[in-house]
């Protein structure tokens, strides 16, 4: 049994996606808000000294962090390339490089500006310090709809980069500004969401989405 610490709708529903397409035994051990309770980031930080969600133990008692390294990590110990393409293969590089992409330059602009308090003094400053990083991460998105294919990622073939695209176009700055300015990613988005297999997920981790 994996139990992946997580908060609906936060960072750990990436991992819970997976987890759940690959067929893992597990439950969702749910952490309170980590930016508001000082006791949450205390037990959190008993595991993960960083106190950050996805934080995951595995079933031998490891303990696994960082979403990309939690991607390869669960390709190699179920020996599936259902979301992860295999070395050697053609789509490997590409995966490796728009994955790392995702998590190393897109994902730190929700953890800047979710609470600007964190960075910056004042409340004009941390406003624009916001604005600033928010027109930053619109830039990098772009960037992934240029080289977005149509219908998956990378092609005809799923990957865990679709259930990332699904997962962060929910945040800042959400679906309608995807859906007029990054319309592929938009598109791989709602099929995504359509997916029977994640649909349990999808409700656990987004209540409040119509349907």
């Amino acid at each position: 049994m994996y139990t992946l610490f997580g908060r609906p709708g936060w960072g750990s529903v990436l991992v819970e996606a997976q987890l759940a397409w690959l067929q893992l035994p597990y439950k969702v051990e749910e952490v309170d808000d980590l930016f508001e309770s000082e006791s949450a980031r205390e037990k959190l930080r008993a595991i993960n000294p960083v106190a950050q969600v996805p934080t995951l133990l595995m079933p031998g008692g490891a303990v696994m962090t960082e979403s990309a390294a939690i991607t390869l990590h669960l390709a190699d110990v179920t020996g599936s390339d259902a979301l992860v393409p295999l070395a050697g293969e053609a789509e490997r590089g590409r995966f490796l490089r728009w994955l790392i992409f995702l998590v190393a330059n897109i994902y730190p602009t929700f953890t800047f500006a979710d609470d600007p308090r964190r960075f910056v003094t004042g409340e004009e400053a941390q406003r624009a310090f916001r604005q600033s990083v928010d027109s930053y991460e619109r830039g990098l998105w772009r960037m992934v709809e240029e080289t977005s294919a149509t219908r998956w990622f990378l092609g005809q073939r799923f990957s865990a980069l679709d259930i990332f695209i699904a997962v962060m176009t929910r945040w800042r700055p959400r679906r309608a500004w995807f859906a007029e300015h990054c319309p592929r990613l938009a598109a791989i988005a709602e099929r995504v969401d359509a997916l029977p297999e994640l649909s349990e997920v999808w409700r656990r981790n987004f209540p409040d989405e119509a349907g």
